[in-house]
């Protein structure tokens, strides 16, 4: 896997049954890869995983390892139990993955001794190189940058972290500790451009699954200090950014899909799809935003 650049935090497409929609699954990842992105990882909070069943999992890596035909492709490896997330490892690794995103166990929220086993059960459950994913207000479990070096140095195949605490002094923090170790990814989207200036490698994203070509040109932008390109569209973006951030981020990220014709805003319980005024307030935001979207 390798660990640069904007990877998608794919979102998973479903009928009107609710059933997984195969066929825009391919085209949506697809799309994508053509549009610049560098790599997808499935199967994250983006991607309601914790909606989908073990079989369901194994379905969609498989339909877009097919799509994508060997572009880097990682599977987010979530559960409540340590045993089916060690066995969603293998199955990731069977299904053509080149990586895996490591989350915390669901629901269970512990100390350090005990994450730390799970994760290294995930971790060393196949040769796949992995990622690390810290998003403390989401999995109120925090790892903590010493937590991670000591990681990162007993497992040869930990080579990267997903920094979602929103706080882009871990990035320093975790870089001072690791240094080139780790490929450290801005995991928040509106905090991409802070964290590459303290150091970041990557970025996991979120609105890239509408909007992949505004996203690329933000990051490369930012990456190759081209400051005054970065922060003209990060000025126009943010607005979209900061839905990545919320509570309902699901449900605004696929309602930009639908916006841009590239997807439907369908969710599983026990999401439900924006309504009422709070619908019309992130219409209003996303229709402006795409009526003044920038030339690139």
């Amino acid at each position: 896997m390798k660990w640069s650049g904007v990877i998608s935090a794919m979102t998973t497409a479903f009928k009107p049954d609710l059933s997984v929609d195969h066929d825009f699954v391919a085209q949506h990842a697809r799309w994508q890869m053509e549009n610049g992105v560098d790599g997808i990882v499935a199967l994250g909070s983006l991607g309601e995983s914790a909606t989908l069943t073990f079989e369901e999992k194994k379905a969609i890596l498989g339909t877009i390892a097919r799509a994508i035909d060997g572009a880097p492709l990682a599977a987010g490896i979530a559960s409540t139990s340590t045993h089916e997330a060690v066995a969603l490892a293998k199955a990731a690794e069977q299904a053509g993955c080149q990586g895996l995103l490591v989350l915390p166990v669901y629901v269970y929220s512990t100390d350090w001794r005990e994450m730390k086993a799970h994760v290294e059960a995930v971790i060393r459950a196949t040769k796949l190189s992995c990622m690390l994913y810290n998003n403390p207000p989401a999995y109120k479990t925090d790892f903590m940058a010493p937590q991670i070096d000591e990681l990162a140095r007993e497992n040869a195949n930990l080579h990267a972290v997903k920094e979602s605490s929103g706080d882009v002094r871990r990035v320093t923090a975790v870089k001072a500790l690791c240094g080139n170790r780790l490929a450290v990814f801005a995991g928040l989207d509106d905090m991409v451009v802070e964290a590459v200036r303290m150091g970041a490698e990557g970025w996991i994203a979120g609105l890239v699954n509408a909007l992949p070509r505004e996203t690329m040109a933000l990051f490369r932008a930012a990456r190759d200090g081209d400051d005054e390109t970065a922060d003209a569209i990060y000025r126009w973006f943010l607005p979209l950014l900061r839905m990545d951030t919320v509570p309902k981020f699901v449900q605004l990220i696929k309602l930009v899909q639908q916006e841009v014709g590239m997807g439907h805003e369908r969710v599983r319980g026990p999401r439900m799809v924006l309504q009422g005024a709070e619908r019309e307030e992130a219409l209003k935001v996303i229709r402006a935003a795409l009526q003044s979207r920038p030339a690139l």
